[in-house]
Order: C-alpha cells, then sequence, then structure tokens
C-alpha cells in the first residue's frame, strides 16, 4: 500500500501519460522495421532511420519522466522524430507510432505542475462587508 501511494505522488509530480505514450510511439517504431519481411513495406535505410528515430523517442520518454524540467525541450524533439518517422520509417510506425509520438510530445510540452493544495484561507469578517 505504501508503495503504491508512493508510486502515485511521484507520477504526479510530473508529465507521466506523456511519457508513457511517447514511450510507446517509439517502441511501435522500433520494432516494426523488425518484423518479418512478409509485414513490412520495404526494409533497408527505413529500417535503420526507424530503429534510431524509436531510440530518440524512448530516450525522449525517459527524459520526460526522469527530468520533468526538461519536458519542452523533449516534447518538441518528440514531436519532430514522430512525424520525421513518416517518411523515414514505414509510414510513422503504420501511423500509429507516430500518432502516439506526436501526443506524448504535445502533453508533454503542454504540462504544467500542480500546486501544492494549501489549507482553505479562513474568511475575514471585513471582507464581506460591502461598506460605501
Amino acid at each position: 500500500m505504501r508503495a503504491r501511494l508512493a508510486f502515485r505522488r511521484w507520477r504526479r509530480t510530473r508529465p507521466f501519460w506523456a511519457g508513457i505514450w511517447t514511450g510507446l510511439g517509439g517502441f511501435v517504431i522500433f520494432f516494426l522495421p523488425l518484423a518479418p519481411l512478409g509485414k513490412i513495406l520495404q526494409i533497408g535505410v527505413g529500417g535503420i532511420a526507424g530503429m534510431a528515430g524509436g531510440v530518440v523517442l524512448m530516450a525522449m520518454a525517459l527524459l520526460i519522466l526522469l527530468l520533468p524540467g526538461q519536458r519542452h525541450t523533449a516534447g518538441v524533439i518528440a514531436v519532430i522524430a514522430g512525424v520525421a518517422s513518416f517518411p523515414l520509417s514505414n509510414l510513422g510506425g503504420l501511423f500509429l507510432g507516430m500518432f502516439l509520438a506526436v501526443l506524448g510530445g504535445s502533453m508533454a510540452f503542454s504540462w504544467l505542475p500542480g500546486k501544492p493544495a494549501g489549507r482553505p484561507r479562513r474568511r475575514r469578517a471585513h471582507e464581506g462587508s460591502a461598506t460605501a
């Protein structure tokens, strides 16, 4: 139970889902060129570019998760790598990897840390009175 609460606390201090989607997009783009020849469009330079793009995306996912202060840079690089995977790697992992990478990168870029919940402020007696 303590581990679950600790994980929840850790997850809420960073763009967790952005890192997950970016990593899944990189995973799809990385492993699709390794599929059997009958299941992919073409192997060769596209396979090498796909593997490189997938590694970059998985590295950006780790950066998003471990260093949330660098989320803007990692998000922009993830979106660029995801869009670049379209012509370089079998249509961006058959569109799925590209979509996940762009989704995760944009979520990372737009994420804002939550403000700590403070105690509710008590209302003072003179705040509510309308004296004109």
